[in-house]
């Protein structure tokens, strides 16, 4: 069983570089944004979901992110680092949450949610 898809007890927000919610993911991996509208879902196993339930997406175990035609697209390492497809690091989610750009800019906020999700809603567009 994959370790990453283990959400709290209850829905955890997504917020914006201003602390704004934007969304959030609920304990069965159902992703809402900030009207409360369903716009994806990722399962226990790492398949990324959208609102119409097709598959655009999978979170391997090993941090490693896939699109819709299996093509990995990215990493999230064990410290949080988020790279590319290219390997070039593009942010990081800390361990409180906080995520961060490239540049080290903050863009975000995610507690609870763990990281391979997050990284998935900021950095590769999986819900927008």
């Amino acid at each position: 069983m994959l370790g990453f898809v283990a959400f709290a007890a209850n829905a955890q927000d997504l917020r914006n570089g201003n602390n704004s919610m934007i969304g959030k993911i609920e304990k069965d991996g159902t992703v809402r944004n900030s009207n409360n509208s369903m716009i994806g879902k990722i399962e226990k196993d790492g398949t990324i979901r959208n609102g119409k339930n097709s598959t655009i997406g999978k979170i391997e175990s090993n941090g490693t992110i896939r699109n819709g035609n299996n093509s990995s697209i990215g990493k999230v390492e064990s410290d949080g680092t988020v790279r590319n497809g290219n390997n070039a690091t593009i942010g990081k989610i800390e361990k409180d949450g906080t995520v961060r750009n490239g540049n080290n800019s903050t863009i975000g906020y995610a507690k609870d949610v763990p990281k391979e999700s997050a990284a998935a809603y900021f950095f590769f567009d999986f819900f927008k």
